[in-house]
Order: C-alpha cells, then sequence, then structure tokens
C-alpha cells in the first residue's frame, strides 16, 4: 500500500475517531453549556439596577482617569498604546468592584433614594397570612400607607403554588387577606429587590431603613433585629396582648356590692375602671366587700361587662 493511500486511511481514522468522540461527549458538553446558560441566565436576572448603575459609575471614573493618565503617559520616551490599555484595566478593575460593592451609595445617582411617609406601614408574610390586619385595618386605628414589597408577593405565590396542602393554604389564604385589604383601604405593592440579600428578612429590614417605614410583623425574631437596625416595629401579636381583657374566667375579685341587678337576687359592682360585674346571688352581700369568681367576660357595645359568683369559701 503506498503512502497517499496510507495517508487516506490515517485521514479518515481520525475522521471516524473524532466523531466517535464527539457522539460520546455530546450529551456531557450539552449539559455543560446548559447549566452555563443557566447561570448566566440567573446572574444577570439577579441584577439590580442599582447594581449595574453603579458599575456603569465605577467604569466611566475609570475611563475618565485613564485618559488623564494617558495624556501624561504620552510624554515619556518608554510610551505605548499598551501602557493605556494597562492602566485602563486595572482603574476598572479597581472601581467597578468598588462601586458596586457600595450600589446604595453610588446607585443613588442614576435611582434617587424615594423616602415615604413617616406614616407607611410595610407587611411581612406572616401578619399578611395571620389575617388580623384586616379587622384593623377595618376599625379605622391602621393609618399610614400600607405597603407590600414585591419580594413578599412572590413568595405568597410560590406558598400558593406549593405540593404542600399547608403551605398552599396559607399562600392562598394571604392572597385572599391582601385582596380583601385592597378593598378595604388603599395598598400600594412596592417593586423593589436587592439580590445580593437571600432572605425575606433581610430585605424587609433594608426596605424599611431606606424607605423609613415602620415594619409591622408577627415575627419576634425579625422584630429584635429590626429594632436593633433602629426601626420602629408594629407587632400584630403585642397589640393582641394588650387588648386582651385584664380580667378572665377563673379569676378571683373583691368587689362591693352596691346595688340589685335585673335578676332576683343578682348583685351588681363595680370595679375602679367602672367595669360592672354582675354578682349572681349577690345581693344578700349589699354594701360589704366580697370576694367573687369570674364566671364570664363579655364585651358589649356600651363596654366590658363582668359575670361573676360568689366565692363559697369566702361566703362560708
Amino acid at each position: 500500500m503506498g503512502d497517499p493511500e496510507v495517508g487516506q486511511v490515517n485521514t479518515l481514522s481520525l475522521m471516524l475517531a473524532g466523531a466517535l468522540a464527539a457522539l460520546l461527549l455530546a450529551p456531557r458538553a450539552e449539559r455543560l453549556a446548559a447549566q452555563g446558560l443557566a447561570r448566566l441566565s440567573r446572574w444577570y436576572a439577579g441584577l439590580s439596577p442599582r447594581t449595574v448603575a453603579a458599575a456603569t459609575f465605577g467604569l466611566l471614573v475609570a475611563l475618565l482617569l485613564s485618559v488623564l493618565l494617558g495624556n501624561l503617559l504620552r510624554g515619556l520616551p518608554f510610551y505605548s498604546w499598551v501602557w493605556s490599555v494597562l492602566v485602563t484595566l486595572i482603574l476598572a478593575a479597581f472601581f467597578v468592584p468598588f462601586a458596586t460593592r457600595h450600589a446604595d451609595a453610588f446607585g443613588l445617582l442614576a435611582f434617587p433614594q424615594v423616602r415615604r411617609k413617616p406614616g407607611s406601614k410595610i407587611l411581612d408574610t406572616n401578619v399578611i397570612i395571620d389575617g388580623r390586619i384586616l379587622e384593623l385595618a377595618r376599625s379605622g386605628f391602621l393609618e399610614g400607607e400600607l405597603v407590600v414589597p414585591g419580594f413578599v408577593l412572590r413568595e405568597l405565590q410560590v406558598l400558593a403554588d406549593h405540593a404542600d396542602p399547608q403551605k398552599r393554604t396559607r399562600g392562598k389564604r394571604g392572597l385572599t387577606v391582601l385582596e380583601d385589604l385592597r378593598g378595604v383601604r388603599p395598598l400600594r405593592v412596592e417593586d423593589w429587590d436587592d439580590p445580593q440579600l437571600s432572605t425575606v428578612d433581610d430585605k424587609l429590614v433594608r426596605l424599611a431603613r431606606e424607605t423609613g417605614g415602620k415594619l409591622l410583623t408577627n415575627d419576634g425574631n425579625l422584630g429584635k433585629i429590626a429594632r436593633l437596625h433602629g426601626l420602629e416595629v408594629l407587632s400584630m401579636h403585642a397589640v393582641a396582648v394588650a387588648l386582651r381583657p385584664q380580667v378572665q374566667a377563673g379569676d378571683h375579685l373583691t368587689i362591693t356590692v352596691t346595688k340589685s341587678g335585673q335578676q332576683q337576687g343578682q348583685g351588681v359592682g363595680y370595679l375602679e375602671d367602672g367595669t360592672m360585674v354582675v354578682v349572681e346571688d349577690g345581693l344578700k352581700f349589699r354594701g360589704k366587700s366580697t370576694r367573687v369568681l369570674v364566671v364570664n367576660n363579655v364585651q358589649t357595645n356600651v363596654g366590658r361587662m363582668i359575670f361573676a359568683k360568689v366565692d363559697k369559701n369566702d361566703a362560708a
């Protein structure tokens, strides 16, 4: 077999080997390419406008300084265009990362910080799902602008679409509460996010700091962290505890029966705050300081009313 034929055989062998190698490596290369594109997409989607603005500002400063330094370097005998490129790369490597790390400061040049009204309330996920905020808003005690961050709304959507029935129910309840709340009073969705912060709690604290709003939450740990940052926190749980009746069934009171009640044998006395106490079979203790056991505590339109009975030990 002559040399030309040997060369053709070698060429065909190499082509066949290359085709087989490509066939074997193609799936892996495809997976690597897909993973790379997915990472690039996540990175691009995670870029915030302020970060891009800060990086652009840093690059602009680097280019301006490189032009000034380039004019100075041109007077040197060993100057060449390579020096200008090198200086530009060094300045860009310094200013761009520095600006992105301080995006909150440099990003304000393109996206000025907007201060909300001091009375605005920023709602977190827990307080929305809890639902008591709806009744509080209807009562008229909740003043100021109600703000729902976009990342909180997305978290509720993820819960509403979750495979776990319990989480799905919580997410749907939160979305329903927001829908009803919008019908009670104005509700604004704040389309703000910071991809550099990984948790919703961190984002809530940052948003409250930037807007000057008050954080409305039921999360005790989040409230502690927010207060450490100097933020004002409104806790629905604290409000519920504050509004809880001071006297409950099973408690003992000492009152003086001053008059008769509507039913036979009933005695009526009053607490120091004016709350009426109706004592079963208490009329016979009229004018005396009597120890009674609270049976029920009723909230009426005219105020609170306590129903009690004479403590048997005291009566004995």
